[in-house]
């Protein structure tokens, strides 16, 4: 679907994949004048379709398109065309426990702009990719390299929202890592270069004993679905959490680390290496990331009834 200046998106209209074409002036090709969203659908052992929480990420995207003076769909028309998409693509979603179908919303300016500006037209847009699990060691404990050169994002910025400029600066760090050996990127902030902020694609928990930590969302650090639904969940389990400020010298204390995100769910990290220190941590079975896990993935597949009504049957 597309808008014009009035800010208002009319009728999408569904269409097979393929190509899209706009100027080589368009406002997301030159200014990064784009927002991305990303959620997954389930199926259920029944055959249903299990979408979960697409209102939060509806939220979230008309968050972004205000930071980035971008028009957005309203919540209802980002849903129903999610709806729209996996129902069309219904062949591509994966068995139950064999992965999900996932679904990228895209808010794009599409219209041409020379000078710095708006874009006079946006385009909103989803597709769809069967996937399984987002790290290839599936299973295998993440082992996570401290980056102290470059940063992820500065207050000011637009570190809080999915900005798709947001992405391209991880790259390098992220490469770098990568050829050393290791799963993914832990960002420290941008001011003091000691206070953990995010995983290139994903937000990070501490335990120790009873308490969960993570890095509070105050506007360099992305407010993630999967995030919110983990620090809701221990605290219905009977864990203290806790939303504040981590120095990467606390990792040396604690029990268990792990990331969270809609593409990579909850991972288990197995070793920071920080400075050439190697911190390690529990991981596997009786850990507080699997029982938090899999008490997700239940709610998410059907297996554990959601009190919380975070699920929308689609079919």
């Amino acid at each position: 679907m597309k808008c014009c200046e009035d800010g208002n998106f009319v009728q999408g209209n569904l269409t097979h994949y393929g190509n899209i074409q706009f100027s080589p002036f368009a406002a997301v090709l030159n200014y990064g004048q784009g927002i991305i969203e990303g959620l997954k659908v389930n199926r259920k052992e029944d055959g249903r379709l299990l979408l979960f929480r697409p209102d939060q990420h509806a939220l979230r995207m008309k968050m972004g398109a205000q930071r980035m003076c971008m028009p957005s769909p309203s919540i209802h028309q980002f849903i129903h065309a999610v709806k729209q998409t996996a129902l069309a693509n219904i062949r591509w979603v994966p068995p139950p426990g064999k992965g999900s179908l996932y679904i990228r919303p895209l808010l794009i300016g599409s219209g041409p702009v020379l000078g710095v500006g708006p874009a006079p037209e946006y385009m909103f847009l989803t597709y769809a990719s069967p996937v399984g699990n987002y790290f290839k060691q599936d299973k295998t404990p993440l082992s996570l390299y401290v980056e102290e050169e470059e940063v992820r994002a500065f207050s000011g910025g637009v570190g809080g929202v999915k900005s798709v400029s947001n992405y391209g600066p991880v790259l390098k760090a992220l490469v770098r890592a990568k050829s050393l050996g290791f799963s993914d990127v832990l960002y420290l902030d941008s001011v003091n270069k000691k206070y953990l902020e995010e995983v290139s694609a994903a937000n990070i928990f501490t335990l120790k004993g009873n308490v969960i930590s993570t890095p509070p969302t105050s506007g360099t650090i992305l407010p993630g679905i999967t995030r919110k639904s983990i620090i809701e969940i221990a605290r219905g389990l009977g864990f203290q959490v806790e939303e504040r400020s981590i120095s990467v010298h606390e990792l040396t204390e604690a029990d268990e680390v792990f990331c969270t995100g809609t593409a990579v769910g909850v991972a288990a990290v197995g070793s920071v290496t920080y400075r050439g220190t190697r911190f390690e941590f529990k991981v596997g079975e009786n850990t507080v990331c699997q029982a938090l896990g899999s008490t997700l993935v239940g709610i998410q597949t059907g297996l554990i009834e959601d009190k919380e009504e975070w699920i929308i049957n689609i079919h």
